[in-house]
């Protein structure tokens, strides 16, 4: 394929990236000048991606995301390792807890909740798969950028300041670093009220056979209820389960 198709290619795929929260919906016109192609380009974009199932008309002007993405989370969740190995263990700490229980992961900058377990009293939550989580809020998160590289956690620091300030966290590297060291040697968080004010979540990492960070494994309830329980003891079933689940996706 040469340079010229493949660029073509790249601005194609790029359509999809301007759907988000914010702008569900676009028309042809506004796909085009956010691209900055060709009117005739643009329309082609939207017409071979509407036959291609990736995007579906919803009004007589206005585009959004088509089926073919429901198709394929259907098939993200079924090659998902993380959920293949972990199901089981999420539903049995379902059990012994009634708390609900989330699976989190990090893909590039972006982390996102992959599944959730439902418990005796569900909490009510803002964030769901599929919808992007603050990187420095709450216990999921902070549990997977501990289990970082340096280098990697250094290049987080550096482009997210303004986020990192906003989320109360240390301002200087140094302090940056250890704050998530200390996370690591624990092997869990505990928030609380932290990204919702109504809520708490215990969560530990999830490893690949490697080292690396797959994820994370989290018991979510309201504070109320988190406040009146045996929280380390919690913590501890968290740790038990996020270690299974990483050995067996190893």
């Amino acid at each position: 394929m040469s340079d010229k198709s493949l660029s073509s290619l790249a601005r194609l795929l790029s359509v999809l990236d301007l759907f988000n929260e914010q702008h569900p919906t676009w028309t042809a016109e506004a796909i085009t000048g956010a691209l900055q192609v060709s009117l005739p380009t643009g329309y082609r974009y939207v017409k071979m991606l509407v036959e291609a199932g990736l995007l579906q008309r919803v009004s007589d002007s206005r585009y959004t995301l088509g089926p073919r993405i429901i198709a394929l989370d259907h098939t993200i969740r079924l090659a998902d390792p993380v959920l293949q190995q972990g199901l089981p263990l999420m539903k049995e700490l379902v059990e012994k807890t009634g708390f609900d229980c989330v699976v989190t992961g990090l893909f590039g900058q972006q982390v996102l909740d992959t599944h959730r377990e439902f418990g005796n009293v569900p909490a009510t939550l803002s964030y769901g798969r599929g919808r992007p989580r603050p990187l420095f809020q709450g216990a999921a998160p902070k549990v997977i950028l501990s289990q970082l590289p340096v280098a990697s956690l250094h290049r987080l620091f550096d482009q997210h300041g303004a986020a990192i300030a906003a989320a109360g966290l240390p301002a200087d590297w140094p302090g940056f670093r250890k704050y998530y060291a200390q996370i690591r040697r624990a092997g869990h968080y505990i928030s609380q009220g932290e990204l919702e004010t109504h809520l708490s979540a215990i969560a530990a990492p999830l490893l690949k056979q490697d080292g690396t960070v797959a994820g994370a494994i989290s018991v979510v309830g309201s504070v109320t209820r988190m406040a009146v329980i045996d929280t380390p003891k919690l913590a501890q079933l968290v740790m038990r389960a996020a270690q299974e689940i990483s050995g067996r996706i190893g």
